[in-house]
């Protein structure tokens, strides 16, 4: 049996924390022993140690912009001392013989697998384009620091790829899996204060500038505000100390009186009942994904989907059969498509037809797990 180190980012449920979460649910523990870290308490951890995976919580060594201030490099150092020291003591205990991160926010499964001469797996879950520096560095890190990379998508991978050629060797795309979830007790429009007339416009993920909720509002109160009918709903909470990016849209909400017809729901664990009331889904990303679950996640409800088209949603969304693909903050592209599903019940059904049965031939989780445990027993 392999003991495998997992360190992941965040504590949270979102795109890269659920596919996590799906892995350690579906791995074969009769070849495998994963033990995770994380940096801190959260929904993630819960959910991993209900199946029974011992869940450390230590420092992760994120990388981000005012890392090099003098008070904030010392603070890494520390930290780094700390959570190796941590490591250290769990590699006696289990002999790890791969260190997994998950995401490239991580250093510390780099700076530990060195040490140890463990081998290193990197799942790639970004497409980073900004701040330049950051974009540049994290290619020649991967290639440097890992054995073998995993990529979510192929726009992932040809983002590493043009800026180190020498990552192609070593790199391997993984799309994600979806969990198939059937809507057993389907909620109903009136649970959420809507009427069975209204349309439910459904952008789900996080509150923050690149998700489009800008984009999708500006355009919303262009064409649509007067429309009676028509409604929006966002569910998803802005990361810690981003509170802004939510006040800011509530500032907008609020100055152009869309409160009766906008409505923000925290993020929630399980999606069901908001697929169950959507008529349409979004995902008005104004910079690319990586992948985009959340558009594989509403095909999977049979849902149809707008999302722009740039990034990994490229690779999920097909245009013009289970949805639409805009161009990136192009108010009319997205009224155009907007109107042709909320004027078209059968294009919403059919599309959603097709989506779902993409989404199961496509990205089911028996395929990604089988692809990533191929990985983990031949590293």
């Amino acid at each position: 049996m392999k003991s495998i180190l997992f360190i992941h980012q965040s504590a949270e449920l979102y795109g890269s924390d659920k596919t996590l979460l799906i892995l350690l649910e579906n791995i074969d523990r009769n070849r495998f022993l994963p033990v995770v870290v994380l940096p801190n308490d959260g929904p993630l951890k819960s959910e991993i140690e209900k199946i029974g995976i011992k869940v450390i919580i230590t420092p992760v060594l994120k990388l981000y912009r005012n890392i090099f201030t003098f008070k904030n490099g010392i603070k890494f150092v520390k930290d780094m001392f700390n959570s190796v020291s941590l490591l250290n003591k769990l590699h006696k205990e289990h002999k790890f013989e791969i260190v997994y991160s998950n995401t490239l926010a991580v250093l510390l499964g780099a700076i530990f697998s060195n040490k140890k001469k463990i081998k290193h797996i990197w799942h790639v879950h970004e497409i980073i384009e900004h701040p330049k520096l950051i974009a540049w560095l994290f290619p020649k890190l991967l290639y440097y620091f890992s054995n073998t990379i995993i990529c979510n998508s192929e726009a992932t991978k040809k983002n590493i790829i043009i800026r180190e050629k020498n990552n192609l060797k070593k790199t391997v795309v993984v799309h994600n899996g979806i969990q198939f979830k059937e809507i057993t007790n389907p909620l109903i429009k009136a649970d959420f204060g809507y009427t069975e007339k209204d349309i439910i416009i459904t952008l789900v993920g996080r509150i923050s500038r690149l998700k489009g909720h800008h984009w999708l509002l500006q355009t919303f109160n262009a064409y649509f505000k007067n429309s009676g009918n028509i409604k929006l709903l966002f569910v998803g909470s802005p990361v810690p100390k981003q509170e802004y990016y939510l006040q800011n849209i509530e500032e907008y909400i609020a100055s152009n009186n869309l409160s009766k017809v906008v409505k923000i729901i925290p993020f929630i664990l399980d999606l069901k009942g908001i697929w169950s009331i959507t008529d349409i889904a979004l995902m008005p990303s104004t910079e690319k994904e990586s992948f985009g679950l959340v558009a594989a996640e509403a095909m999977m409800a049979k849902k149809p989907v707008i999302a722009a088209n740039h990034g990994g949603l490229t690779e999920i969304v097909v245009d013009n059969e289970t949805g639409f693909l805009v161009e990136p903050n192009n108010k009319d592209a997205l009224k155009d498509a907007l109107e042709k599903l909320i004027t078209n019940p059968e294009l919403r059904t059919s599309f959603g037809e097709k989506g779902f049965l993409r989404v199961i031939e496509n990205f089911s989780i028996q395929k990604y797990i089988q692809k990533i445990e191929y990985i983990l027993e031949n590293n």
